[in-house]
């Protein structure tokens, strides 16, 4: 029997197959090839009890893509979600995780949510910020509706990973993707223990035909720590016009004195924000080098 491993915790997998949920065990084979089930995966099932729903994972089947953080495989794309503002969003943060994206090969969606909660001014300031940056943006409100059908537009026919800091309305926002939905996955819901508001563990949920999302525990901070300081600029999408600017060959953009790029910030052709995380992160990796 195959299915899709929708969540994992404490050692359990819970293994969709056409709607039923079977609880599973890895066998041991696993451990033995240092291999782990994920989130995502499709897998063969070993049918212990099916009265009771109960099994083993026998099998698993060949992955199209893997991350490591969140650790969930068969994703198709990102979204990143942070709120205009309650709690307002921190930027340096996003840029953390568009680069850890980036450095998966996953495509990502910046998603700020809160809407209603925002002046014009504040929005317009995150859209020149991240206009750029070669990834996808929309402005939405969970409470109501406004982008929520753009946003459909992104998600059809994907399996796509969402993530942002607790506090940014993402679970309201996956309830509301989910609606009709909710009613039909209600015992699915109950047997896999689905919490309303925090999310601690990695789940897979179906929001229309084709079209999957998992919901990922929030977080606080990211560290960027397998990127050279020397690469650090070539995930920053805009600064790749001014390059040819600089007069020094393997420009660092931070102290030199003919610089494209510090001139494009200058001249506001470059974000100050995105070009501080910058400095902030090329100085971090610049000083784990060191140590």
């Amino acid at each position: 029997m195959q299915g899709k491993i929708v969540k994992g915790i404490a050692g359990f997998y819970y293994v969709n197959v056409d709607g039923k949920i079977y609880e599973c065990k890895a066998k041991g084979v696993f451990r033995k090839d240092h291999r782990k089930p994920l989130v995502g995966d499709d897998v063969r099932l070993e049918i212990l009890d099916e009265e009771k729903k109960l099994g083993n994972v026998a099998e698993l089947l060949p992955r199209k893509s893997e991350l490591i953080r969140p650790a969930v495989a068969n994703v198709d794309q990102a979204m990143v979600i942070f709120a205009v503002t309650s709690p307002a969003p921190n930027l340096n943060l996003l840029d953390r995780f568009l680069i850890m994206m980036d450095r998966q090969k996953l495509p990502c969606l910046i998603c700020f949510n809160k809407v209603d909660l925002g002046d014009a001014a504040l929005i317009e300031n995150y859209r020149k910020t991240y206009e750029n940056s070669g990834h996808p943006m929309l402005f939405i409100s969970a409470k109501n509706g406004l982008g929520l059908e753009d946003l459909k537009v992104y998600l059809q026919g994907k399996t796509t990973t969402v993530a942002g800091p607790s506090g940014v309305g993402k679970s309201s926002l996956i309830n509301l993707l989910l609606g009709e939905s909710t009613m039909e996955t209600g015992s699915l819901s109950a047997k896999i223990d689905r919490g309303k508001h925090t999310t601690r563990h990695s789940e897979l949920l179906q929001i229309g035909p084709e079209s999957f999302i998992f919901d990922t525990p929030g977080f606080s901070s990211l560290e960027v720590t397998d990127v050279e300081k020397e690469e650090l600029a070539g995930y920053y999408a805009e600064f790749d016009p001014f390059e040819k600017y600089c007069r020094f060959g393997g420009c660092s953009h931070v102290t030199e004195p003919i610089c494209g790029i510090r001139q494009a910030v200058r001249d506001g052709e470059i974000s100050h924000i995105r070009y501080e995380n910058y400095c902030q992160l090329y100085e971090e990796l610049k000083a784990k080098k060191r140590y």
